[in-house]
Parts: structure tokens; C-alpha cells; sequence
């Protein structure tokens, strides 16, 4: 398959959101809650959406309808494998940090949180292979005759909507993550990714593209998002309603702009790792905040300690998962980027 050079800036991007989303988290549990943050939040929630956005947009781009029959069997290996390993490092790490708390905690019931109700970052792992089974599905039976991505683009748009707006303004909350991994609130994703990579890369041919690929339509939303932040009124996930257009305006305006130009190394370096920064880089903000525990540190040395302890201390795991295959299915493969 060709290279999609827009799909390596993207999945930089995606990387750098998530980690900065959770910089940012740790900054406010940890020092100051500030509206500037609160602003910083904005491009950082796009994060997870892009991820999955990319997955169904190189699958379709690919295989076509012609889906190998091992496919499920690999996404299954190097998706879950992962998620169990980190869940276990993770949820016995937060058990050990809350029995020295003398927070009483059942071990059992703190796995099954963990591991059976995705209550970690690692719940994108279960979102996206829902969506690998879903792309199977529709092209193992041909859904696309009953499904159009057209028309089920629009559809799926108000449920996403819908749904986080039903989480939003009500007061159940489900254990776990579970109604974050449920696929209501993504699936616009995957028929968004379906109906640009049908017109790629001549989206500029088709008239809705071209006219809400305009900065304009990006520039009002941001706008709009920014007032109500200053007012207050807004939250900050990839969980919230607002996500949903700013995401496909966002997307439409970047398949764009990044039409023709070339990913420079640093952007493949950090492609190649994605998976793996993504996974580790709370292991390497904790150990930074345990070094906070015995030292204060001022705020700027804090956040710089994050990002570089963070960023180097999870693609030197990456790097070193990777000199074994079986090591590399525990803790995450490396891309290969060319």
C-alpha cells in the first residue's frame, strides 16, 4: 500500500494528545487547577478519536473488502495481550498505592475493575477491537449494501452525540469505564473513516468535503468551545458531545492540510512508538510523582520532569520490548514506519 503521509502526522498528533491530556490531568490533581489549562485541554481530547479514525481508515484503505482470514487473530494477539499485562501492572500498582494509603480495598474486586470494567487508560484498547470486529463484520457480509457510509454517517453522528450527552446529564455511573468502551459513543468514527478513504486523495473533488474541510467551520467551533470554556461550563474528555463535530471538522480540515507534505523524521520516530508511549507513560508520570513525594519540586520542573521522563522512559520500554517478539506482544509492537 501506498504511504499515507497525512496518516503519519495524525497518529503523531494523537500520540501527543494523549500524552499531554494526561500532563495536564497530573498538573491539576497535583498543583493548580488554572482556565489556562482548561484551554490546553481543547486539542488534547482528539487523541483517542484519532487513533481509532486511523485504524479503520488504513484497514479500509488495505484490504478493501478483501479482509485476510488471520485478521482478528493478529488485532486479538497484539491488542489484548497488551491490555491484560499493562491492566496487571497498572491495577496492582494502584492496589499497593492505596494499601500503603491505608485505603481498605478488596484485591479481587480491584481486579475485576481493572481488567473486566476497563477502569484504566488502556479502555481504547477494548473500543478498538470492537471496531476491528465491526470492520470484519461489515466486510466479511458485505454490510455496505444496507449500510452506506453516507447516509450511517450522519445517523451515527447523532447517536455519538446523544449518547455522551445521556452520560453527561444523568447520575449513574457505571463501574469501570464500561460506558466509555461501549461503541454508541465512537461509531461515527468508523463510517467517517470509511467515507474518506472511499474519496481519497482527491477529497477536494467532493463538495461537502470542500466546504467543511474550510478553517472557517473549524475556526467558529474552537471559538464556540473556548467562550463556553472561559464561562465555565464545559468538561474535558474525548467522552464529551462537543467532541463529535469538533472532531470531524478537525479531521476534514487536517486530511487537508497535510495533503502532499512529507513526515520528517521526528514524526516517524515517534509513529513507530506510538503504541507503546501510549501505553507506558503513566508507569513514568508515577515515578515522577513518587519522586515528588520525598522532594518538592516547583511546577515548572514538575512538568518538565513529566515530559521528558514520560516521553524518553516510555520509547526506551518500547525499544527494549522490541528486541524479542514474545516481549513485544507483552508490552506493545512497534510500528514499522518506512
Amino acid at each position: 500500500m501506498k504511504r499515507i503521509e497525512e496518516i503519519y502526522w495524525l497518529r503523531f498528533y494523537g500520540c501527543l494528545a494523549v500524552f499531554l491530556f494526561h500532563l495536564i490531568d497530573r498538573i491539576e490533581r497535583n498543583y493548580v487547577e488554572h482556565v489556562g489549562l482548561d484551554l490546553a485541554y481543547i486539542p488534547t481530547v482528539l487523541g483517542t478519536p484519532i487513533f481509532i479514525f486511523i485504524s479503520i481508515f488504513l484497514f479500509s484503505a488495505r484490504y478493501g473488502n478483501e479482509v485476510p482470514h488471520h485478521f482478528l487473530a493478529q488485532r486479538l494477539k497484539y491488542v489484548m495481550v497488551p491490555y491484560v499485562v499493562y491492566g496487571l501492572i497498572y491495577s496492582i500498582a494502584e492496589y499497593l498505592r492505596l494499601s500503603a494509603d491505608d485505603v481498605r480495598v478488596g484485591f479481587i474486586d480491584h481486579m475485576i475493575e481493572y481488567l473486566v470494567f476497563a477502569g484504566w487508560h488502556g479502555y481504547f484498547l477494548i473500543i478498538a477491537m470492537q471496531f476491528y470486529v465491526l470492520f470484519w463484520l461489515y466486510n466479511r457480509f458485505q454490510l455496505q449494501r444496507y449500510l452506506p457510509a453516507g447516509p450511517c454517517l450522519l445517523i451515527s453522528v447523532a447517536i455519538s452525540m446523544a449518547y455522551w450527552a445521556f452520560w453527561r446529564w444523568q447520575s449513574i455511573e457505571p463501574p469501570g469505564y464500561l460506558h466509555w468502551i461501549a461503541p454508541l459513543g465512537w461509531i461515527y468514527l468508523f463510517f467517517l473513516a470509511l467515507l474518506v478513504v472511499k474519496y481519497y486523495p482527491a477529497l477536494q473533488a467532493q463538495p461537502w468535503i470542500r466546504r467543511f474541510s474550510h478553517p472557517g467551520w473549524l475556526i467558529a467551533m474552537v471559538a464556540g468551545i473556548v467562550l463556553f470554556t472561559l464561562r465555565g461550563e464545559l468538561a474535558y474528555s474525548s467522552k464529551e458531545t462537543w467532541v463529535v463535530p469538533l472532531f470531524i471538522l478537525s479531521l476534514l480540515w487536517a486530511m487537508n492540510w497535510l495533503a502532499g507534505r512529507k513526515a520528517p523524521p521526528l514524526v516517524k520516530k515517534v509513529n513507530e512508538n506510538s503504541f507503546g508511549i501510549y501505553l507506558a507513560h503513566p508507569l513514568f508520570f508515577s515515578v515522577v510523582d513518587f519522586v515528588t513525594w520525598q522532594v518538592a519540586l516547583p511546577l515548572w520542573l514538575y512538568v518538565l520532569a513529566l515530559a521528558v521522563v514520560g516521553m524518553s522512559g516510555s520509547i526506551l520500554l518500547n525499544n527494549l520490548a522490541n528486541q524479542a517478539d514474545w516481549s513485544s506482544m507483552l508490552l506493545g509492537k512497534r510500528l514499522r514506519v518506512v
